[in-house]
């Protein structure tokens, strides 16, 4: 089982809330502009934690000598990451 680091778990989290505060923002009809800045903001952070976790997931798969299927897990890796 991969375990997730305190800074990837605390990357979640502000980015729930910040969804959290976006919901608010809509509750209290802020314009859209800033509900969709937020949004964005968001979004890239959550893209930043996908890209790390991938990240840290290769370099285990790399160094681990006993991984038989590697060339099929770094296919899904880059699948992940590279939308087609």
């Amino acid at each position: 089982m991969k375990k997730y680091d305190k800074k990837m778990e605390n990357r979640l989290k502000r980015a729930n809330g910040q969804l959290s505060g976006v919901l608010n923002m809509m509750d209290s009809g802020e314009e859209c502009i800033d509900v969709v800045r937020q949004l964005t903001a968001v979004r890239s952070s959550l893209d930043s934690l996908i890209g790390l976790i991938v990240a840290e997931n290769l370099k285990e798969l790399l160094l681990d000598n006993e991984v038989t299927d590697k060339e099929e897990k770094l296919e899904q890796a880059i699948k992940l990451i590279v939308k087609k």
